[in-house]
This record gives structure tokens, C-alpha cells and sequence, in this order.
């Protein structure tokens, strides 16, 4: 390396680019000179750019590090850190999570339980998410997704609406014995098959 080199290596590591580039020299990258780069940096980045993206729980974010080479200290210690200042908060993320799927996309308890354990979200954290919705959210949000539903199935047979409500319903992680009262109270509750 010449003189005009490490004057400007000297300058870059030191922060003056504009001694560094005055020689007339190309400023070097200092990360290409051999440099590894700092694994709780590139874990810190990962994880940015993870939360970035949209919220993850801790153990979404730890497979994600461990996909990329984190080592298991490194990733404990990067998510330790971002856990003390509040950017990783499993608790808020739970709750989070089964506000917006049970309004978005009308999933009972035992579908959003399903949800967390799928999010690494287990035991206490699951649970008080989940007890926010009491029997009578859940029946409420069973009978509005059969009333919009029901509202396409003008003119089949109420056996077939049936079936169809059903079906809707169970794949959303709703009990047999409410699914079926909520569909017998919704059919009978239809202009359509009320008497003349």
C-alpha cells in the first residue's frame, strides 16, 4: 500500500473523507479491506429490517436470525436489547394479533390459539390475549359472518345454506354447538324463509 493509500485509509477510519479524498485517491471502503463485519450489527440489521417489514413476535424473529447464520448468543443478546427498549414485546404483539385476525378475518379462540402457537406465542401470553374476547364477541362475530354470508346464498335450500355456514364457520375455528345455533338463529331470522 502507498503513502497516498494509507493517508487515505488513515482519513476514512478516522471520519474525513475530505483529507481522504483530496489526494485524489478513491476513498477505500474500509469493510472491503478485510474487515469482518460486527455479528451483532448484522443481527441488529436483520432484526430492523424484520420489524420493518411488520411486527414479529420474539421467536419469529429468532428463526429468522438463525436462518441467517446468527449464532444462538448473538440472537439472545441482540433480542434482549431491542426487548429492553421496547421494539420486541411479545405481549403487545399477542394482543395485537388476535384483535386484527378476529375483526379482519372473523377467527374464533381456538383458531387464533392456533394463530400464536404458529407466532411462537404460548402459555400466559396466549392466554390473556385470548381473554379478551369474551363467549359474547365470539358469538357476535360468528352471527356477522353468517348474516354476510347468508345475504350471497339467496334462493339455495336452507340445507345447503346450512352446510355452506357450517363449513365457513368451522374453518374459522367455531364450536359445532355455537355454529349451529347461530346459523338455526340466522335462517330463521332470513326475509326469505320467513312466513308469509
Amino acid at each position: 500500500m502507498g503513502t497516498h493509500e494509507e493517508a487515505a485509509l488513515a482519513a476514512a477510519v478516522r471520519g474525513d473523507v475530505s483529507a481522504a479524498s483530496a489526494t485524489g485517491d478513491p476513498v477505500p471502503d474500509v469493510e472491503s479491506q478485510g474487515t469482518e463485519p460486527d455479528p451483532r450489527d448484522v443481527a441488529r440489521q436483520i432484526v430492523l429490517r424484520q420489524l420493518a417489514m411488520a411486527p414479529r413476535s420474539r421467536a419469529e424473529l429468532l428463526q429468522k436470525l438463525a436462518k441467517r447464520g446468527c449464532t444462538a448468543e448473538v440472537a439472545g443478546a441482540v433480542l434482549d436489547r431491542m426487548t429492553q427498549v421496547g421494539l420486541v414485546d411479545d405481549e403487545a404483539y399477542a394482543q395485537m394479533l388476535v384483535r386484527s385476525q378476529q375483526v379482519g378475518r372473523g377467527l374464533a379462540k381456538r383458531a387464533l390459539a392456533r394463530e400464536l402457537r404458529t407466532k411462537g406465542i404460548e402459555g400466559q401470553l396466549a392466554d390473556d390475549a385470548l381473554s379478551s374476547i369474551s363467549d359474547e364477541d365470539e358469538r357476535d362475530r360468528a352471527r356477522a359472518l353468517v348474516d354476510k354470508k347468508l345475504r350471497a346464498m339467496h334462493g339455495l335450500g336452507i340445507e345447503v345454506q346450512t352446510r355452506r355456514l357450517a363449513g365457513m364457520l368451522a374453518r374459522k375455528g367455531y364450536s359445532s354447538s355455537l355454529t349451529y345455533a347461530v346459523i338455526r338463529e340466522a335462517i330463521a331470522d332470513a326475509p326469505e324463509h320467513l312466513p308469509d
